[in-house]
């Protein structure tokens, strides 16, 4: 029996969601808290890969097994075990032919940032930080050259293991709420380090420093000395993947209701 199950953690405290010897992460906990209730070893294979300190509110990931359980016990039981900064938000069973990872269409993030004139302290680790003033017209209109399919290798980091570079940028939203600024992306697949890059980017040219044709600029060059540095991953959310109708997917959960600005790039 293949199941599917959607996901929410805090990245912080992790090195990312794939297990690696000597760190703690998000998949390790996962497996240990489901072996614990299915009293048996399983293994998970998840949408999208999550870097060290970025966060997911619906990551989903299939699994087979054969214990038969109801769905609210599997996210129940599994839950027990897991640690307060990761949870099963939902279970569903899905055909045999399912793939967590090849079956998702496109898959979106969620930037939070905060505009303050010092750091953010509750929000630390939650929320991406920038003193200076930014103006959101700028900023899309650079992030209008993003859009269409494209050959983003100046905005993948050098340990990107992506047999292509070129991607197809669905969406992109860019909105206010109080001090904190909402940044959504909605791609086939992303890059390591893509969205923290463009980010990196859209900040440049939002605060000033650049104009919203220099990133077109970038696009181009196919170099990542082209681009901004790196952004912070304090603010990065995996707001999940996008599947055909037909597997009957939840692309909404709780989670999504914590980010201010609701979900801007809604199914």
């Amino acid at each position: 029996m293949r199941l599917a199950l959607g996901i929410s953690y805090r990245g912080t405290a992790y090195h990312g969601w794939q297990c690696q010897a000597g760190v703690a992460s998000v998949q390790q906990v996962l497996e240990e808290a489901l072996a614990r209730f299915a009293a048996a070893p399983v293994r998970v294979v998840c949408a999208g890969r999550t870097d060290t300190g970025v966060h997911a509110v619906n990551q989903v990931v299939h699994l087979d097994t054969p214990l038969d359980r109801a769905a609210f016990s599997w996210v129940r039981g599994t839950n027990r075990f897991l640690p307060a900064d990761v949870g099963v938000q939902w279970c569903q069973r899905v055909d045999d032919d399912f793939h967590a990872r090849f079956d998702a269409r496109a898959r979106r993030y969620a930037y939070l940032l905060r505009e303050s004139p010092v750091r953010p302290v509750l929000e630390s680790g939650a929320a991406g930080w920038v003193f200076r003033p930014l103006d959101a017209q700028r900023m899309r209109e650079a992030a209008a050259h993003l859009l269409g399919e494209h050959d983003f290798t100046s905005f993948r980091s050098a340990d990107c293991q992506a047999r292509s570079p070129v991607k197809q940028m669905h969406a992109i939203g860019i909105r206010r709420q109080g001090a904190y600024w909402r940044f959504d992306f909605e791609a086939s697949a992303f890059l390591h380090h893509m969205v923290r890059n463009l980010m990196g980017c859209l900040v440049a040219v939002g605060s000033g420093t650049r104009e919203p044709d220099w990133l077109r600029e970038v696009l181009l060059a196919r170099d990542r000395d082209a681009a901004a540095p790196t952004f912070a991953p304090d603010g990065l959310y995996f707001l999940g993947p996008r599947y055909d109708a037909r597997h009957n997917l939840p692309q909404r959960v709780a989670a999504n209701d914590w980010l201010p600005g609701g979900d801007a790039l809604e199914p």
